[in-house]
């Protein structure tokens, strides 16, 4: 499963959100059920998203940032409760949020740019970890529902490798193509992810509807 969708950030009430950003920016964007989604959450949803990516979080984003972190959170919301009823691998879902916390690192250029975009966040290293333990848990929910309805066929693995694999080395110049065997694995995960987001966002349609989302207009930080 890729991370484009289920990219998550703060709940609507940790402590990088509301008012520990603003309290004049409690505009409700959208709401799941009776849970309301404010435009301040949308603003740290962002800011975190930009801070996992080693990216400044004070840069005033766009309004197709802000829709996507608002569906983000939306999404968040309702894939939350089903990994809540489900058993998590506690453990796994640590460690990967871990590992994860030592990539932010790593997009930075020093100890000190890490430390002060961390402070910039308003959040410390426990809070963004226990944030990044919640992803980990929903990631791996939903690998464990969809994987089993994404088997990939032989013949799929065969065309990609011909119709995309080769020509995609072959234009890099990357030395020898590799036979088949060699990246039949690789291909056939390239393959099932792309069959679990398609499967994904099927499920999220239909969680939409069933959990009544609404969507509302940004009003007091209208995006440019």
């Amino acid at each position: 499963m890729t991370s484009g969708g289920l990219a998550f950030g703060q709940s609507a009430k940790s402590p990088g959100s509301s008012e520990a950003l603003s309290g004049t920016l409690d505009c409700i964007v959208a709401s799941v059920g009776d849970e309301a989604i404010t435009e301040s959450d949308v603003l740290a949803e962002v800011r975190l998203e930009r801070f996992l990516n080693g990216q400044a979080a004070d840069i005033p984003p766009d309004h197709k940032t802000y829709q996507q972190a608002r569906e983000r959170l939306i999404e968040r919301n309702l894939l939350g409760e089903d990994a809540a009823a489900q058993p998590s691998e506690a453990q796994e879902s640590t460690a990967a949020a871990k590992i994860q916390w030592e990539e932010t690192r790593k997009r930075y250029s020093t100890p000190e740019a890490f430390q002060a975009a961390l402070r910039s966040l308003g959040m410390n290293e426990q809070q963004v970890i226990a944030e990044l333990v919640e992803e980990q848990k929903v990631l791996g929910m939903v690998d464990r529902r969809l994987r089993p309805q994404a088997a990939v066929e032989p013949s799929e693995i065969e065309a990609y490798y011909r119709d995309h694999f080769t020509p995609e080395f072959r234009e890099r110049g990357a030395g020898t193509l590799p036979p088949l065997p060699e990246v039949e694995g690789q291909i056939r995960e390239i393959l099932i992810q792309r069959k679990i987001d398609a499967l994904l966002a099927q499920w999220m349609e239909e969680l939409k509807t069933t959990r009544r989302v609404v969507y509302h207009s940004f009003c007091d930080h209208e995006p440019s």
